[in-house]
């Protein structure tokens, strides 16, 4: 009597490709509503007579709460559980998206964004927390790079999706239904079944490293490969958020195009940026596949991406809002390509129990890093009403940040083997 091969998921661990399902999809409602004000930015310019540093104050309330609260949301999803810290979140920031409809002031702006700012952050650590919940094994591999390109598919869908919106209905009805879409969602998730507890999987830790004394702030602090990687997000991830923010403006005041003749534009610079994130992940690991050192497939990918970005100010003098695309998608792309390499970097020369510490500690600077620069832009635009100061330090960050990074650590390979020390000493250097 033959038997037929019994799969190793119940069937109700199949659920967890609806779950990735709802990972994916709120990751892009994430992203539609933090970029919706960047699209309906020049109508909202209009109605409320804003100036570029009233802009840049409201879209940093926002930069400056997520900032604050990357530890603080981490802390809350695993409180008060995965399942009400998503639902929390998802629901807040939904709210916050919608009460941009109902405020008139910079002040009642600045505030939602702030709320907006807060909230959103729930999503990083509630989506992982998912994905490691309801996957296991290479599948948990899979479902990450496939959570990890949402965001750049958001990023796309709201140029085409705000403006068409807010041309048939108006502002505040692309705020309002952008900001439901949230409550959708919270239906579907709320639906979603506990994972049956032989689906959860802890990822495992070398015996050696779980010995390991942890390391703190203070030994992170003391470790100049941290510092590499700080240093290389404080000089890049302000373009990301130039982008994101400021990139519809550009192409408004430099070809006079309104929201409906933006929106093809920015969602194809945003899927070149998707692009890149996938290039720079396939050259890192094709030349590993070659032989190539650690050090060689992380800077030459990266190497890519800063002569890929030095054309950036080209924008100023280029006639065809099409050409401009090509040059401002090729900086994006460079971006994604680059910070895929440096997230690869902290996996590379880190040991996993400090992987996330690094990362926060990174993202901190590129978070502050992007803070500064749109205020910045605010600042040039008032004063001059140039774009050419920004798309200068776009062109040449990836180069600063690269040379940076090699001072810093030469060789990857050897700052590799000071990783598996298991003293709070980890600076990756041999000592006497």
């Amino acid at each position: 009597m033959s038997t037929t091969p019994v799969s190793p998921y119940t069937a109700a661990d199949r659920m967890r490709w609806a779950a990735l399902a709802l990972v994916f999809t709120a990751a892009m409602i994430n992203y539609i509503d933090r970029q919706a004000i960047a699209v309906l930015k020049p109508v909202l310019e209009t109605e409320f007579g804003w100036s570029a540093q009233d802009y840049a104050h409201i879209v940093s309330g926002f930069q400056l709460a997520t900032i604050a609260s990357i530890l603080a949301v981490g802390w809350f999803v695993d409180r008060v559980g995965l399942r009400s810290g998503y639902a929390i979140g998802v629901a807040a920031w939904s709210l916050a998206g919608m009460a941009h409809a109902v405020v008139t002031t910079i002040t009642g702006f600045i505030g939602v964004r702030i709320i907006l700012g807060v909230t959103e952050a729930v999503n990083t650590p509630a989506a992982v927390k998912t994905v490691a919940t309801w996957f296991r094994g290479k599948d948990r591999s899979l479902a990450l790079g496939i959570m990890n390109t949402a965001p750049n598919i958001g990023a796309v869908a709201t140029p085409l999706l705000v403006p068409a919106i807010a041309i048939a209905l108006g502002w505040k009805m692309a705020f309002i239904i952008t900001g439901a879409l949230g409550f959708v969602w919270l239906a579907f998730w709320l639906l979603l079944p506990k994972p049956p507890a032989a689906s959860i999987e802890p990822i495992s830790i070398p015996v050696e490293e779980a010995a390991a004394p942890k390391a703190g702030i203070k030994d992170l602090l003391r470790d100049r490969r941290a510092w590499a990687i700080a240093l290389a997000k404080l000089m890049t991830d302000f373009v990301f958020a130039f982008m994101l923010f400021w990139a519809p403006d550009l192409f408004a005041r430099r070809y006079g195009l309104d929201m409906a003749g933006f929106a093809l534009p920015i969602a194809t610079i945003f899927l070149m940026a998707a692009g890149g994130s996938l290039f720079g992940g396939w050259l890192s690991s094709a030349l590993l596949r070659r032989g190539r050192s650690l050090n060689i497939s992380r800077k030459v990918p990266m190497s890519v991406s800063a002569i890929c970005a030095l054309p950036a100010p080209l924008v100023m003098i280029t006639p065809e809002p099409w050409a401009a695309v090509a040059l401002v998608g090729l900086v994006l792309a460079a971006h994604q390509c680059f910070s895929t390499n440096v997230f690869g970097l902290i996996t590379d020369i880190f040991p996993s129990r400090m992987v996330g510490l690094v990362a926060g500690f990174g993202a901190t600077f590129g978070g502050l890093s992007g803070l500064a620069m749109l205020e910045f832009t605010g600042f040039v635009l008032d004063t001059t009403g140039s774009y050419l100061p920004m798309l200068l330090l776009c062109g040449f960050a990836y180069v600063t940040a690269l040379t940076t990074l090699h001072l810093m650590v030469p060789d990857i390979d050897r700052a590799k083997e000071g990783s598996s020390e298991t003293s709070p000493q980890i600076s990756g250097e041999k000592t006497g």
